[in-house]
């Protein structure tokens, strides 16, 4: 099918800030998942808070997901996440499988909010000039990301 949507910016700047909102989206489908599995297989004497901490990553992470793939849209490029475009695509860096200690749980989502603010951060720049609109939202995004960052790593110190 050809492209039913079109879009007011240029090609150029529909394939810089497209390709920054895949990106995106394929992170942050990830991110939902590894705190999900985090969610379910963390145990330990701070169970009770990290369990309530990882539910609130997901649904800020869920949130993020539909509002990135919304602005690929309305800008005419196809959001794509299918789990094989995550598991190929994303920067995340992953969760052990099977129960995990708190501690751990806790370093591994230090790890991956970084990991995913690392790479938001480079399409923020990317994004300047091409699509401000789909730079404002990355920046929200960020924004949230690094403030739960902060308060993830809190814990380990």
């Amino acid at each position: 099918m050809s492209n039913p949507i079109t879009s007011t910016l240029s090609e150029e700047s529909q394939k810089i800030a497209g390709d920054a909102l895949q990106a995106s989206l394929v992170d942050l489908i990830d991110l939902s998942l590894i705190a999900k599995q985090a969610h379910w297989n963390v145990v330990g004497s701070q169970f009770r808070s990290v369990h309530l901490q990882l539910d609130e990553l997901v649904t800020d992470s869920r949130t993020f997901v539909d509002e990135v793939a919304e602005r690929a849209a309305a800008i005419g490029v196809s959001p794509d996440g299918r789990a094989e475009t995550v598991a190929k695509t994303a920067s995340t860096v992953g969760f052990d499988e099977g129960w995990q200690k708190d501690g751990r749980v806790v370093g591994a989502i230090v790890a991956n909010l970084a990991a995913v603010v690392k790479a938001l951060r480079a399409r923020i720049d990317a994004t300047e000039s091409a699509d401000p609109v789909t730079q404002d939202l990355l920046i929200a995004i960020t924004a949230r990301l690094e403030q739960l960052h902060w308060m993830w790593q809190a814990q380990q110190a």
